[in-house]
């Protein structure tokens, strides 16, 4: 079972809904949607952290438009 969620402090931006972050008692990163709070990725916290390095450097930028 996740941990306490966390999210953006910019999603008020969205209504209120945003992507949101927790950790597993195995400690996994659990990630969601809040208006989907049922639905759920699982991943490691080492992709997790590539991942985010990604985002800080741009490489996703081009999904915004």
């Amino acid at each position: 079972m996740p941990n306490q969620w966390q999210k953006s402090t910019s999603s008020t931006q969205d209504g209120g809904n945003s992507v949101e972050v927790s950790t597993s008692s195995e400690g996994l990163i659990v990630v969601r949607e809040s208006e989907r709070p049922g639905e759920t990725i699982t991943t490691t916290q080492t992709k997790f952290r590539l991942f985010v390095e990604g985002v800080k450097r741009g490489e996703f930028d081009h999904f915004f438009a």
